[in-house]
């Protein structure tokens, strides 16, 4: 049976690792074994943080319009009410946006909520 030379291919493989290690502290980008714990460490905080990244600006937004509308006098659970019974269909990061940019705006937004019946 004929030797195999697998030099080619555990190179190619260890300089990925060590490329997406670049930055990293001390022996974590230079040696391939500390560095390929570090790397699958830092994909699976990667992916993990993909989704709670969405989570967090979400529980930002509703604190930003819970404090706009308590300013108008609404809790925030009253305010997306009146917004469901007025059919306007802002969705929470626009009206956090509002809230922060132009509050004008996001008075005559509670305006309108509270007229609707």
């Amino acid at each position: 049976m004929a030797r195999v030379k697998r030099g080619n291919v555990a190179r190619k493989r260890r300089k990925k690792i060590l490329k997406l290690a670049k930055g990293f502290r001390g022996s974590h980008s230079k040696l391939f074994r500390t560095a390929n714990q570090q790397v699958m460490k830092a994909l699976r905080n990667a992916y993990r943080d993909r989704r709670n990244r969405k989570r967090d600006f979400r529980r930002l937004w509703i604190t930003r319009i819970n404090a706009a509308s308590r300013s108008h006098g609404l809790s925030y659970s009253q305010f997306t009410g009146k917004l469901k019974k007025a059919n306007i269909e802002l969705n929470r990061k626009m009206l956090a946006q509002l809230a922060i940019l132009d509050p004008e705006a996001f008075s005559k937004v509670v305006e309108l909520a509270e007229q609707a019946k």
